[in-house]
């Protein structure tokens, strides 16, 4: 089951990414996401952590579009479901 929920953030966060709205500084750091997510060696409790972490920040961003942040919350709703 948390395999899948991964998965369904790396589709979303890979959705946001092909957003050409979005600026690039934020589309490299959607790939570290990614990237954190996908790395197997360790816990999946730290990597969502850390990738609630990096989201967190991006959504704060007062140069972040109201659209990208939207997605962003509906990500990090996604990922706080996964510590339940």
């Amino acid at each position: 089951m948390t395999g899948q929920k991964i998965d369904e953030v790396i589709g979303v966060l890979q959705e946001v990414m092909d957003d050409q709205t979005v600026p690039r500084n934020v589309k490299a750091r959607l790939e570290t996401s990614i990237q954190t997510l996908k790395n197997g060696s360790e816990e999946i409790s730290i990597r969502v952590d850390k990738v609630i972490q990096d989201l967190d920040e991006i959504a704060n961003d007062t140069n972040t579009q109201s659209y990208t942040r939207s997605q962003i919350w509906n990500i990090l709703s996604l990922l706080e479901s996964l510590h339940n």
